[in-house]
Order: structure tokens, then C-alpha cells, then sequence
């Protein structure tokens, strides 16, 4: 069974269990979303001083940089009408670069509002990755998919047209 936890699925973790369950289980959202496209064009033309997309396991971090000597790992987002969930995002890129013995800290972008916000791992964010993990890693492992429950979120969520019919 899939097990791996990704960035995506923490985000999602923070937003829509049922999200969480669907992306684990390779059924993927409407590729052609606004929101969707909105956000990829976002990442794409934002703050490309910076090195992007770094990949290592099952980690994808939008952009590196160094910040007077220290490693500054960010993370960019449409809006921070999300916040908590591109957070806990983030706190997961850092509690994994902290396992492979880098510390570094990070930073959430926000272009279209001008907005950074600095994200560091502590003891406490740290127990609260590791217990999203898990809990994640068996939403994983469920049967089927959570039920559907109308949120906020369905309103943009590529999803929508899944969960609805």
C-alpha cells in the first residue's frame, strides 16, 4: 500500500482528508482547474532569481536561497487564505531536511499579496508534523476514500466535480 507522505498530501492533510485519500490513490484532479493553472503560472514566473524546484525523496521545495550564510527553503502560494496548510507544508519540507542532518529555515511566499511569512521547526511543530504523518498514513490506508463533506475549500478544489457527482 501506498505509504509515502508528500508535501501535497500534508498540505492537503490541513484542508480536506478526502483530498488526502484521492491524491495517495493516483486519482487526479482537474488538471485544467483556473485555480489550478492559476497557481502553476504563479510558481512558474515568481522570484526566478531564486533556484527553483528542488527534488530530493518525495520532496519538492519551489525555491532555495541563501540568507547570510544560512540555507532559506520557501515555499510559494496563490493566497494565504490557506495559511495553516502551507505551513504545515513547509514544516514538513524542514522536519525532512532535518532527518537527512540540514537545518535550514524556511519562508512562505505569497506574490499576488506581497506577503512572506518565516516558518521555523520547533520541538512543538516538529511532534505535530510527526503526528500529521501518521495520521495521514492511515487516512491513506482506509478502504475507500473519507466521506464527502461540503467545506469552504470545495468551492475551488479540483476536485469539485469528483466529489459532487
Amino acid at each position: 500500500m501506498y505509504e509515502e507522505v508528500t508535501g501535497s498530501l500534508m498540505q492537503s492533510y490541513n484542508i480536506c482528508k478526502r483530498q488526502v485519500w484521492l491524491m495517495a490513490h493516483q486519482i487526479i484532479p482537474d488538471q485544467e482547474h483556473p485555480y489550478l493553472e492559476m497557481g502553476r503560472l504563479i510558481d512558474d514566473i515568481s522570484y526566478d532569481r531564486d533556484r527553483k524546484k528542488l527534488n530530493f525523496e518525495n520532496v519538492v521545495i519551489d525555491l532555495v536561497r541563501n540568507d547570510n550564510g544560512n540555507l532559506l527553503v520557501g515555499e510559494v502560494k496563490k493566497s494565504s487564505k490557506a495559511e495553516k496548510s502551507a505551513k504545515m507544508q513547509l514544516l514538513f519540507y524542514l522536519y525532512k531536511l532535518k532527518q537527512n542532518g540540514i537545518e535550514a529555515k524556511g519562508q512562505l511566499f505569497f506574490p499576488e499579496e506581497r506577503k512572506k511569512i518565516d516558518v521555523g521547526l520547533t520541538s512543538e511543530s516538529e511532534a505535530e508534523v510527526v503526528n500529521a504523518i501518521n495520521e495521514i498514513r492511515d487516512i491513506i490506508n482506509m478502504d475507500k476514500a473519507p466521506s464527502f463533506e461540503k467545506i469552504p475549500y470545495c468551492k475551488n478544489c479540483g476536485y469539485k466535480e469528483f466529489c459532487l457527482s
